[in-house]
């Protein structure tokens, strides 16, 4: 064969082979085509994993911040209403609930803010507003508590929100002397207590409610403390402040309440304001607006013996409430007059005392009942330190039969109508 011939036909041959080549490729799917088919849909599947995973990851982000976040809300809350920052204190509450509506524990705390609110209140409007922003948060925090436990009968905050709920109830029930609805209300508040403390040996705040009550409850007299035994729990002295003691230490949303409480005990049930002294301070120098850890600190101060330092608290109290320096008002002049008398009854300046104890008895506001019921327990350790002992015993029955007066004031009024107060 001759080379031309050879190369025309390897030239036929080549196109031959292109032309198959092509007819092929117009034909049918190459594998090339294939491969990046399969390529294109396994790239699409990827992306959908990934975007799920990424929604997996941001649920569960959310769900480990929540919590984070939630005690943020609450924490900032109380730190503002115990600054008397009312409106601060409802924002961060409100916002605590926000973030889950389905968790009973931003409306437990709402409703212990506006027990608060409506007990700091002077204004008939606003006292009835708080009374029924409370009672609606305490009946959406055991709804919501209810619903938890059905999901999860182990829920440890669950039932320390339904029991907070429950006691602030309980407290405004009290000074309402709406008896029917403290039999109502204390009939699970232990159970959810003890509940709670069982699925969360930890939580130190179920200490406090759990102290309040044994303290307390101890302190009552005839069968009222009966009743309480039999529907709450009965009252332990003891045990109560130990509870109080441990809240105080460790507690942590509690904490302060714990701290203002046991301060309290200290000074007027216990008579030991030195204990009482540290944590007064603390708390005035924590919550510097809040005027009633300034008259709390002189009281102790006074029942110390160190009057100069009540005296200058006084003064500054009074300058506020001439001043009409938020939130100091001119309501607060009673209570402004009994702490005067009790700092002069302490040095033992009976006459000044007692005119400054009858000043504050002018005022017959429902918020200075308090005021009154101690007012008249000291008028009545005077008349007994001049041994005028049927005098005496006026004031003491006067100090009870003061509505909404319940507390340590007439718990010493029963004390000193079974004994004599003697200097």
């Amino acid at each position: 064969m001759s080379l031309t011939a050879s190369v025309k036909k390897d030239f036929t041959s080549s196109q031959t082979k292109v032309a198959d080549h092509c007819r092929r490729k117009r034909n049918q799917p190459s594998e090339v085509k294939l491969m990046k088919k399969e390529g294109l849909i396994i790239f699409i599947l990827t992306l959908c994993i990934l975007f799920q995973i990424s929604l997996i990851e941001t649920d569960m982000e959310a769900a480990q911040l929540r919590p984070t976040q939630l005690h943020s809300y609450l924490r900032q809350g109380i730190e503002k209403t115990f600054d008397m920052e009312t409106q601060s204190a409802n924002t961060y509450f409100q916002k605590a609930v926000e973030l889950d509506r389905d968790d009973p524990t931003g409306y437990a705390f709402l409703a212990l803010a506006h027990l608060f609110f409506y007990e700091m209140s002077f204004e008939p409007k606003d006292r009835e507003k708080n009374q029924q922003a409370m009672l609606r948060y305490v009946s959406e925090a055991l709804g919501k508590g209810e619903k938890r436990i059905k999901k999860d009968s182990k829920d440890s905050q669950a039932y320390f929100a339904m029991a907070l709920a429950k006691i602030a109830k309980i407290r405004w029930a009290i000074s309402q002397k709406k008896y029917v609805v403290i039999a109502q209300e204390t009939s699970n508040v232990w159970d959810y207590l003890e509940k709670g403390k069982e699925e969360d040996p930890q939580r130190y705040d179920i200490n406090f409610p759990m102290g309040l009550l044994h303290y307390h409850l101890d302190h009552l007299s005839g069968l009222t403390r009966v009743f309480s035994s039999w529907m709450i729990t009965p009252g332990d002295h003891q045990k109560g402040l130990q509870e109080l003691e441990l809240a105080a230490q460790k507690g942590d949303l509690l904490r302060e309440l714990a701290q203002a409480e046991l301060a309290s005990v200290y000074t007027n049930f216990e008579k030991q304001p030195a204990r009482a002294l540290p944590i007064a301070r603390e708390l005035k120098m924590k919550f510097p607006r809040n005027y009633n850890f300034s008259f709390q600190l002189a009281n102790t101060l006074s029942d110390l013996h160190r009057f100069e330092e009540a005296f200058a608290i006084a003064r500054g109290i009074e300058k506020g409430i001439q001043a009409g320096t938020p939130p100091f008002v001119p309501q607060l002049q009673p209570r402004y007059d009994q702490l005067m008398g009790r700092i002069f009854f302490s040095k033992g300046e009976y006459a000044k005392a007692t005119e400054y104890f009858l000043s504050a008895l002018k005022d017959t506001s429902p918020y200075n009942a308090r005021v009154r019921a101690w007012s008249f327990v000291r008028l009545g350790m005077i008349k007994d330190a001049y041994k005028e002992r049927e005098r005496a015993e006026e004031y003491y029955c006067n100090a009870l039969e003061v509505e909404g007066g319940e507390g340590a004031a007439q718990v010493e009024a029963r004390n000193y109508l079974k004994t004599p107060y003697v200097p």
